[in-house]
């Protein structure tokens, strides 16, 4: 790609989609290569336990991928030869396992600040005898581990017994890794030796400086054109802590200042991103993609205003639960409010929303990607409840098709 200093809003646009994977060719059958490539591009899953439709992590890959073996992801996080881990990389998220030596500064200032989010208290003998207790009987969840201490109610959501915060503790230090989650969603605590491959666990730790040039260079592969504030969101910097690694990537060449058609921020392009001519992407996009995660860049981006409301009271939500953006060409042109009902088979679309600059084509095409996650969920049936202006229209649709 020529070397540019301005790019119209739509350009910007392409790039970005285009760096996130949207322009790879689709495989009939999606392998481990197919993941391979689709995680270059988004660099991280996010994790959540949110299950009303899929999990978080695995919509990405389908955005991407289209209807693939959900069993890939367990290939690719489990045994000797694995390809990611869990990590406090982006928020929870499947990281690849070479940014294990990568995030030990992050390991060394929760060490230091007793912990991620609030203070643990030191506790020198549950912590050995967690440690040696996992040594021996391999990996565990916290509920296997339990010393049968009250559980904490202090916080909403929160239902932590004291071994499960020290667990939380010596995983975010590194002491221990996630070999992986049972069917409830527990985390199963491993010794880090028996997680991943010995060379990333003996690989020496960059210097602080050092871990952020390499998660900024990564954040504008994923992104292709960000502003600061994206390169430092991606996996978590502080912007204070990106501008450094910015200037160092800028001065070797990896990346271009540049200004984006009504962004009031300087813009970076990265040296390997692609501008190409048109994107042709039909896909739902999860609250929890790369695409949309930075609020502010969605709407920068995309003129999405976006907002998870699953912690809104249902009275108060204005589209609803759990809201998937549509992603049709190079715009977000929808949205739709999905929820798996497995016991009978149905996909219920609860809302679905038109953004103003909506193609008259909208309700179509996304019937037919509705049809498609359908058929990758295992469901029989669509149903589309009467609420929402694209609706009525999207409720033809699919009537017309069954």
């Amino acid at each position: 790609m020529s070397s540019t200093q301005s790019l119209s809003l739509a350009q910007a646009r392409r790039v970005a989609l285009a760096a996130q994977g949207f322009l790879d060719p689709a495989h009939a059958v999606p392998t481990l290569r197919t993941f391979d490539r689709t995680l270059a591009r988004t660099g991280v899953l996010q994790v959540d336990s949110v299950n009303v439709l899929q999990r978080a992590h695995l919509m990405p890959l389908y955005s991407r991928m289209g209807p693939y073996d959900v069993d890939l992801l367990r290939r690719a996080s489990s045994g000797r030869q694995r390809r990611v881990v869990e990590f406090w990389a982006h928020v929870q998220a499947f990281m690849p396992v070479e940014l294990w030596p990568v995030m030990r500064h992050r390991m060394d200032h929760y060490r230091a600040r007793r912990g991620k989010w609030s203070f643990v208290a030191e506790d020198d003998a549950l912590e050995a005898a967690l440690l040696a207790e996992i040594a021996e009987r391999g990996a565990s969840t916290a509920r296997e581990l339990d010393d049968g201490l009250p559980r904490s109610k202090d916080h909403w959501g929160w239902n932590w017994s004291r071994t499960r915060r020290v667990l939380d503790y010596l995983f975010t230090v590194g002491d221990l890794a996630i070999a992986g989650r049972n069917s409830q969603f527990e985390i199963r605590y491993d010794l880090p030796e028996r997680v991943l491959p010995a060379r990333y666990v003996d690989a020496p730790a960059l210097s602080a400086p050092e871990a952020h040039v390499e998660l900024v260079r990564r954040a504008a592969r994923s992104h292709g054109v960000a502003s600061a504030q994206c390169l430092a969101d991606y996996y978590r910097l502080k912007v204070g802590e990106a501008r450094p690694a910015i200037d160092a990537l800028v001065a070797a060449g990896e990346l271009e200042p540049v200004s984006v058609q009504g962004w009031k921020r300087p813009a970076y392009l990265h040296v390997g991103a692609r501008l190409p001519r048109r994107v042709g992407a039909r896909s739902l996009l999860s609250p929890f993609d790369p695409v949309v995660w930075e609020r502010d860049r969605a709407l920068a981006l995309f003129d999405f205003f976006y907002r998870i409301e699953i912690y809104v009271p249902a009275a108060q939500r204005v589209h609803g639960y759990y809201v998937l953006p549509f992603l049709l060409g190079d715009r977000i042109v929808g949205r739709v409010d999905l929820k798996a009902d497995r016991a009978t088979g149905r996909l219920l679309v609860q809302s679905a929303w038109a953004e103003p600059h909506a193609p008259a084509d909208t309700a179509a095409e996304l019937a037919v990607e509705l049809r498609r996650l359908a058929g990758w969920l295992g469901l029989d049936a669509i149903e589309v409840a009467p609420r929402g202006d694209l609706a009525p229209a999207l409720l033809a649709e699919v009537a017309r098709a069954a």
